[in-house]
């Protein structure tokens, strides 16, 4: 019986599965992203981050037990010194699945793994939101009230001062091109 036997096999052999996620998950580590399947990105994320995990712990046996997964010691000294320390703060999920298409040849699902700490691009796009129970419409409502409040506030005077020398150089230049005519 199979019972509590859950990972995927990824159609190989124990030792050749081993081989491979150590591969992928040093060229994760020295490359911040890679493009792969999804079934295999999903391996990998459930190899790669219980080692990000270990490294926090700069120690003598964390280093040899990360090392004996990986066996790349260019990989384990990146990972101790410079990716440790960026996800210091993190308590987990230190991985993003990204799904791009499916392959042309064979139609495979495909996506690229990464580092979340490491994409520049979703950290400047992603911003703060809140999740909450109002409806957009009543969130909408106190701001469309303050708008018009400052509008009523401001003098119709002023609003047309501001607009006037807008306006007024374009009427001088055009009266200094009739005068050089």
């Amino acid at each position: 019986m199979r019972h509590g036997k859950k990972f995927n096999h990824l159609s190989r052999t124990a030792s050749h599965r081993a081989a491979m996620l150590s591969n992928m998950a040093v060229s994760l580590i020295k490359h911040k992203r890679i493009t792969t399947t999804v079934a295999k990105a999903k391996a990998l994320k459930v190899y790669v981050e219980p080692l990000i995990t270990k490294s926090k712990k700069d120690t003598t046996n964390s280093r040899r037990v990360v090392f004996s997964k990986l066996q790349d010691k260019y990989a384990v000294t990146e990972l101790f010194q410079e990716i440790s320390q960026k996800v210091a703060d993190r308590p987990g999920g230190y991985t993003r699945i990204i799904k791009t298409g499916f392959r042309a040849n064979d139609g495979a699902d495909m996506c690229f793994i990464e580092l979340v700490d490491y994409d520049e691009n979703m950290a400047k796009t992603k911003k703060a939101t809140r999740r909450t129970r109002r409806s957009k419409k009543a969130a909408d409502a106190p701001a469309a009230e303050v708008v018009e409040e400052v509008v009523a506030e401001t003098p119709a005077e002023e609003v047309k001062a501001e607009e006037a020398p807008a306006e007024a150089p374009a009427e001088e230049a055009k009266t200094e091109e009739a005068a050089a005519e």
